[in-house]
Order: structure tokens, then sequence, then C-alpha cells
């Protein structure tokens, strides 16, 4: 397969302004990479574009909204012709059992995290098909591959964007556009720190889970952002970001219906959401 030639070309990146979105920018930047940006944080994304030579549009969109986002489509079409990589990378947790979360809330995740990445890559579709080679990377994560207790809406949308990244894989394979999905694990970008949670669960408790699951992770966002941005490159389908991630694909493979076993005890204070805080 043709390596992707990213230099001299546009890359669209989604939840651009923090985390690995907003790493993935200062790595491609510096390697000529022509960048649209898409956050719904004005002021966020104004700073990090203000820090970014080179040509890059900034875009403020809720990736919730599917006209926003047509329109916000158009506009990159018409000032980058040659979108050639799409990364998404917007996204949020969501920490909550059940019995503690709504249907209103487990919805929204499901609107961030899986329909606002249908939505983008719906809409420069057509621009990636029009370049002789093209590449869409998506953002999963561990939690699509091996599901916990305290996370039913995130790994729900995370198993379905793997389902949907494998799905429009095939879909395109007679096309110049190849898809892959990431799966990262233990990378601090403080995502589980400055999610949500249910409504239903006492701040301190939500706060102390979160501290526990932030606790655990290793991988530094630059490290993270170098792999994701190598696998766009090498047009990978599958790519695993740090050890955790590694380790936890081999045991479910090992063990499809018994994970749960292995993870439960690692586990267990970052998915604790209902033991007071003393």
């Amino acid at each position: 397969m043709r390596r992707l030639t990213l230099a001299g070309n546009t890359t669209v990146i989604t939840g651009a302004a923090s985390g690995m979105g907003a790493e993935i920018a200062r790595l491609l930047v510096a390697a000529r990479v022509d960048l649209a940006l898409i956050d719904r944080d004005a002021e966020a994304l104004a700073s990090l574009a203000a820090g970014l030579p080179g040509r890059v549009t900034t875009h403020v969109v809720d990736l919730r909204e599917d006209a926003a986002v047509a329109d916000a489509a158009t506009q990159i079409i018409a000032a980058h012709p040659r979108i050639n990589a799409l990364i998404t990378c917007a996204g949020s947790s969501m920490l909550g059992s059940i019995e503690q979360l709504t249907m209103e809330e487990m919805r929204w995740l499901l609107d961030v995290n899986l329909w606002g990445t249908v939505s983008i890559t719906k809409a420069l579709l057509p621009a990636l098909r029009a370049q002789p080679a093209a590449h869409i990377t998506h953002l999963a994560s561990v939690y699509a591959l091996a599901a916990p207790a305290g996370r039913i809406p995130y790994a729900m949308s995370k198993f379905a964007v793997r389902g949907f990244s494998e799905a429009l894989r095939h879909e395109l394979e007679d096309s110049p556009v190849t898809v892959g999905a990431v799966y990262p694990a233990g990378v601090r970008t403080g995502i589980i720190l400055h999610g949500r949670y249910a409504a239903a669960i006492d701040p301190a408790v939500a706060a102390r889970a979160a501290s526990a699951q932030a606790a655990m992770y290793h991988t530094e966002p630059a490290d993270a952002a170098a792999r994701i941005i190598r696998a766009t490159e090498m047009r990978r389908a599958r790519t695993m970001v740090g050890r955790e991630a590694r380790l936890i694909d081999l045991i479910v493979r090992a063990t499809p219906s018994g994970y749960w076993r292995a993870m439960r005890g690692q586990l267990r204070d970052a998915t604790d959401t209902t033991t007071p805080v003393r």
C-alpha cells in the first residue's frame, strides 16, 4: 500500500484544542502539514492556532450539530484543496453505573463520541475521495476492546466507533481512501479528569474514581500523537497506543468472555462510583 504523504497536504483534526488533538497539530505543523482544526472551544482553539506557524484554519463546531458540521466541511474544503487525512480526536468520557446514569446522559455521550465522528467523516469523504490517496484515522479506545463496569456509555460509543471504522474500511476498499482505528490506553490527556459523570454521583466520589483512573496512565500525549501520525502515514487499519492497550488486546484475545476477571482488581477504585468518601 502506498505510504501517505502528509507534508504539503491538509490534515483535518477534530478535538484539536486540547489533549492528543493539540499534540498531533503541533507535530504536523512542524512537518510542514497544512491543518484544518475543529473544536467547540473557540478560545482554546484560537490560543492553539496562535502558536502554530504555517497554513492553519480553525473551525468552531459542535459535532453533534449535523448542519454545523456540513457548513464547516464546506468551508474547510474551499480553504484546503488537498485534504488527504482526517484524524478524529473529539470525545468525552462519562462515569457512572447504569442505575446512576440517565438516558439523556448516555445519549449525550453517544452524540459526542459516535455521531460526531460519523458526521464529520461523512461530510469530508467526498474531498478525501478526490485525492490520489487519503486516510481516515478514528480514535477509538482500549475500551473499544474491553468493556469495563462503570463505563457503559463510553464503551458503547467506542465499540461503535470501532465498528464504524471497520465497516467503512470495507466499503472503501476499492477507493483511494483507507480507514484505521487507534486504540489508546493510559494517555495523560486529562480526559477522565475533565470528563462528565452522572448527576446522581456525589462529586467527591466521582473525583476519586477519576483520579484513580488517571493514576494508571503512563503514556505522554506527545508520544501518543507521534504514533497516531505514524499510523496515518502508514495507513494502518489497527494501532495500539500504550503498553496497557497491547496487554488488554492480548488478554481479550486469550479470554474473550473472561477478560474482566483479569481487569477487575486493577480497575476497582476507578469504577467505584458508590462508596462514600470519608
